[in-house]
């Protein structure tokens, strides 16, 4: 069963994605919640195979550095807030979200979301996919042509076994560069520890696009 941690300091907020998980087929588990980061640091939240995590608790200012802590310690980060800017929405991708909700998209995203944060796969619901597609951020590494091939055939691949068995290489050499593309976004100060958070930057960066899935 997937488990979930929800940092929100709203109680009806954190009710109802408790009430969401509850009721999702198969359900989610709602190990631990509270209005503070602690909560993913300690106790069963520490253990959650995704953070549910508002931006504004209790605070005018977004929770980034809390939000980059947890992607930097490999959590898979689901932000999920009332905040929908786009600028907002950039900077948590950059900063390793896996995936960016607002709150007026409700229980089928988020359930949708979580699911395939716990999966490291790729969810884009309406706001993110609206986002990607208008953003011109200059910001790109610059990727070879294979290195694309590679990054392309992962994302639509079930293993990279079939990434190799496509480009006629091995796991090494698709490995090799899969690395290469990891190291060229954290060298820009924009990491990707997932696989979710790296086409999250592809898409971001134009370097693929919804119907290349």
């Amino acid at each position: 069963m997937t488990s979930v941690v929800i940092v929100d300091d709203h109680p009806a907020i954190v009710a109802g994605i408790r009430a969401w998980c509850a009721q999702a087929d198969p359900p989610i588990d709602v190990v631990a919640a509270g209005a503070q980061v602690a909560v993913a640091w300690a106790g069963p939240g520490l253990d959650a195979d995704v953070v549910i995590l508002d931006l504004m608790l209790d605070s005018a200012v977004p929770a980034l550095a809390e939000l980059r802590r947890l992607t930097d310690a490999g959590r898979r980060v689901v932000v999920y807030s009332m905040r929908d800017d786009d600028q907002t929405v950039l900077t948590c991708l950059d900063l390793g979200a896996v995936s960016y909700l607002t709150k007026a998209e409700g229980d089928r995203h988020l359930v949708a979301a979580v699911r395939a944060a716990a999966g490291d796969q790729p969810y884009t619901p309406p706001k993110l996919a609206g986002v990607l597609g208008t953003d011109s951020s200059q910001s790109r590494p610059q990727l070879t042509p294979r290195e694309r091939d590679a990054l392309l055939l992962w994302f639509r691949c079930e293993s990279k076994d079939l990434v190799a068995e496509k480009m006629g290489v091995s796991v090494s050499t698709v490995n090799t560069y899969l690395d290469r593309v990891r190291i060229r976004y954290a060298n820009a100060g924009r990491a990707a520890a997932t696989k979710a958070a790296l086409l999250a930057r592809a898409m971001q960066d134009g370097l693929i696009g919804l119907d290349d899935l």
